[in-house]
């Protein structure tokens, strides 16, 4: 017998913004696989004995190995039962889903994937900003600031994301970006292009900086702040 497993995206962390066929996947669930920021109130939403099992990855710190997190979705799934996997934000931008369904797929596992909300939209949101803008920012653009080894992936589009007329959202970046903004400037982005960096949004320690790209390198080149961030920078971030 054969389970079925519903990959749940759990937005940026704010319970309220969770969707209702994400809120009735998890009520329903026998086991729950989740991610360090899908966790908290959010498994609030998890039925009266169900499974509840973490499986997240955060940088600089022990995780579990990606190809253990597949195998695990598929013993559970194995096993007959409804199986969540609980990924932040949305689970198709930057959430290793690929690997989950191609494992699910060579199991025979049936599945599916409920979209969230990411935490790009998020953050523009509580800044109170678009994330296009008529006339300056037609085009949006999210980019990786880090890649399996945690350093700033190769063969990065630098015409692309030097681009004063997009907004660009880096994922994972604070560790990278004092590295990424030197390259960008080398490519023609101007030093003082708007930067917008958001923490643990739509959370109670939300925190939202409004800099400049290069002021906001200097800023994370000494910083130790372990809070989950993503920076915004274009003409979007600029009042």
């Amino acid at each position: 017998m054969t389970g079925f497993v519903s990959f749940v995206s759990s937005g940026p962390g704010d319970p309220e913004l969770l969707t209702l066929k994400a809120v009735d996947r998890l009520g329903r669930a026998d086991a729950v696989l989740f991610d360090d920021l899908s966790s908290g109130p959010i498994l609030a939403h998890a039925r009266d004995g169900a499974d509840l099992i973490g499986v997240g990855k955060r940088a600089g710190r022990p995780s579990p190995k990606q190809d253990h997190v597949s195998k695990l979705l598929v013993e559970y799934a194995q096993t007959g039962q409804r199986v969540v996997r609980l990924k932040s934000g949305d689970s198709g931008i930057f959430g290793r889903l690929e690997e989950e369904v191609v494992a699910l797929r060579e199991a025979g596992i049936d599945f599916e994937i409920i979209p969230g909300v990411t935490s790009a939209s998020a953050a523009a949101a509580a800044a109170g900003i678009p994330l296009t803008r008529r006339l300056t920012a037609r085009r949006v653009q999210f980019v990786t600031g880090h890649d399996v080894t945690g350093e700033l992936p190769e063969g990065l589009d630098l015409s692309a994301l030097a681009d004063a007329g997009a907004t660009t959202v880096v994922y994972m970046g604070k560790r990278t970006f004092a590295g990424l903004v030197a390259r960008l400037v080398a490519a023609g982005l101007p030093p003082d292009t708007p930067a917008l960096l958001a923490e643990a949004v739509s959370t109670e320690d939300q925190r939202l900086t409004r800099t400049t790209i290069t002021d906001l390198a200097e800023h994370l080149a000494g910083s130790d702040s372990a809070a989950p961030g993503l920076i915004l920078y274009g003409p979007l971030a600029d009042d």
